[in-house]
């Protein structure tokens, strides 16, 4: 915070920088007219500043030496007021501020400087100063006393731009009108109504709504509630019964009240014994299918009390009279078509009303009938003895989907109907296993649900199976290699045997071409020992030992060799000998 400060006799004038760049407050303190700490702020945002001129007399004040001021007496400041602030130091544009203001003890002004700041100057230690001098201003003698204010306290000029003028509002706007207003229930004394919020409420907002009613032939709206409800649903008390009463309501916000959303017809205040209920029956709630030709007679139960009124639309129309008849009793309606027509195919909607309170019904009815044949068959290529056909959908598929094709071919020279494909669902087909040297004709039903179409779409050309040449030639398969070089599938295995009894020791081999068994003791071919006997019969091998002595222990080993390679196995036969005691002896 800059400024002049004085004793309390002058007036005493601080300026206080603001954030904004182009923003100035002055504090301004009468002494005359408030106390000390009584201060005024006058907060100025120049659109543009302007050049401060110098006079030459202040020109040449400020070329003057400083002269020392003499001490004044000085006032305690009070309590209550705040220290003074210093502002940091810093060089501001002197065009910068209203009015040039003169530093205690006759300091020179700061210098111009290009920031757009305003000019900020250190507060005195001491509280006696000069106040700032204006352009033409004299400034008081230092001889003066304290307490004695200027003849001419000069003010800084305040520049304050004209207020704009406030934006008037946009106009409120009424709400739309509540949608959908129908009975919710009535009895002797009571009617409950609900509503749906209007589609367009506005900037202002929506207060309420205000319910109104009138009895039927009159214009006299009396209001249901005294305040506005911010509900949709409400309940009209302390009615009359068998009045019967109009109704509406009114959407209210700023603007007014909204367009009214009233109910389709009157209400008459009675009880409802039995509001209207359709029991359907379960195979109606379903598509009711039924053929061209068949009656049909719909009977669909309802309850209420008193008795409802039933109405029945066909597709949104009224019924035609001359081809359905319509009986109504107090507990059932009943449909009767005496010769069904594709032509009464539709949905039949039922609604049974009691006064305001209504249910409805939807029964949707399906005549349907064979379909037509397809649109065209063609024959698009033969070969071998296959030919393909293709088709298009039929043109009347008898108010049904179709569910597919039955495909029949003949021969010409027989013209008998044979069929080939039943139940197809495709549009293009094959036809295989057709005769040598015949030719074909095909046709095609098309199907749906109650059946077979009566006629069928024939080929216009005819598929001719050509005779030619078949040689037939044998078959030529590879001669399997059965070579293999022996393997022994059973090996020998350790054997003990005894003095003076025979023993056999055996062994399997495979191998092909049949490989040749050869035995041996100890690595030594045995041959021909009439002592030993070798067997081999279909991969069999055996070696028969006869009434072996301790001697004839040892390592046997088979070997089988063929063109392919060879195998080995061996074993070890221990001979022991019976030791008899003495006194058997």
């Amino acid at each position: 915070m800059g400024g002049i400060i004085s004793v309390s006799g002058w007036v005493e004038l601080g300026l206080l920088t603001s954030p904004h760049p182009l923003c100035y407050i002055y504090y301004l303190r009468p002494s005359s007219l408030c106390h000390a700490e009584d201060w005024l702020s006058v907060c100025t945002m120049p659109s543009k500043p302007a050049p401060i001129k110098k006079s030459p007399a202040k020109k040449a004040a400020d070329k003057a030496p400083e002269p020392a001021p003499e001490p004044a007496p000085v006032e305690a400041p009070p309590a209550e007021a705040p220290p003074a602030e210093a502002p940091p130091a810093e060089a501001a544009p002197a065009e910068a501020a209203p009015a040039e203001a003169a530093a205690p003890g006759g300091e020179a002004p700061a210098e111009e400087a290009p920031a757009p700041a305003a000019p900020v100057e250190e507060a005195p230690p001491a509280p006696a100063a000069a106040p700032a001098a204006e352009e033409g201003a004299t400034a008081p003698t230092e001889d003066a006393p304290a307490d004695a204010a200027p003849a001419e306290a000069a003010e800084p000029a305040v520049v304050e731009e004209p207020p704009k003028a406030p934006t008037p509002p946009p106009p409120a706007v009424p709400t739309s009108a509540p949608r959908d207003v129908f009975v919710e229930d009535v009895n002797d004394s009571n009617l409950t109504i609900n509503w749906t919020t209007p589609e367009t409420i506005g900037d202002s907002g929506l207060d309420g709504y205000i319910i109104e009613y009138c009895k039927s032939g009159t214009t006299d709206w009396v209001k249901a509630q005294e305040q506005v409800t911010p509900a949709n649903r409400y309940c009209i008390k302390n009615l009359t019964a068998g009045d019967l009463l109009q109704v509406r309501v009114v959407a209210v916000n700023a603007a007014g009240r909204s367009e009214p959303g009233t109910l389709s017809e009157p209400v008459p205040i009675r009880e409802v014994v039995d509001r209207p209920k359709i029991r359907m029956p379960r195979n109606l709630r379903s598509k009711y299918v039924r053929q061209v030709g068949e009656q049909i007679n719909l009977v669909i139960p309802f309850l209420g009390k008193p008795k409802p009124v039933v109405s029945w639309l066909k597709d949104g129309q009224p019924l035609d009279t001359k081809r359905v008849n319509i009986r109504n009793s107090e507990k059932d309606t009943i449909m009767f078509i005496r010769q069904a027509e594709r032509e009464d195919s539709g949905a039949y909607e039922l609604s049974i009303k009691v006064d305001s309170f209504e249910d409805k019904a939807l029964v949707t009815l399906q005549i349907v009938e064979r379909p037509g044949p397809p649109t065209s068959v063609k024959l698009v290529d033969s070969w071998g003895f296959n030919a393909a056909l293709e088709w298009t959908v039929p043109k009347d598929n008898g108010n049904s989907e179709i569910t597919g094709y039955t495909v029949q071919k003949a021969d010409r020279k027989t013209g008998e109907w044979f069929t080939v494909l039943d139940h197809y669902h495709r549009l293009t087909a094959t036809i295989s296993d057709l005769i040598m040297g015949n030719a074909y004709s095909f046709r095609v039903f098309s199907e749906n649900q109650v059946g077979v179409s009566d006629s069928a779409a024939i080929t216009k050309n005819v598929a001719t199976i050509q005779k030619t040449g078949i040689v037939y030639k044998h078959p030529e398969y590879p001669e399997h290699n059965f070579s293999e070089a022996p393997k022994f599938t059973t090996p020998l295995s350790d054997r003990a045997a005894t003095v003076g009894y025979t023993t056999r020791l055996l062994c399997s081999v495979r191998g092909s071409p049949k490989p040749k068994i050869e035995w041996m003791k100890n690595q030594m071919i045995i041959g021909d020992d009439p002592k030993f006997r070798q067997l081999a019969n279909q991969g069999i091998c055996s070696l028969e030992i006869r009434k072996p002595c301790s001697f004839d222990g040892g390592v046997y080993t088979c070997r089988a060799k063929n063109a392919q390679g060879e195998a080995i196995v061996s074993c070890k036969l221990e001979v022991k000998q019976i030791i008899i005691p003495e006194k058997g002896k």
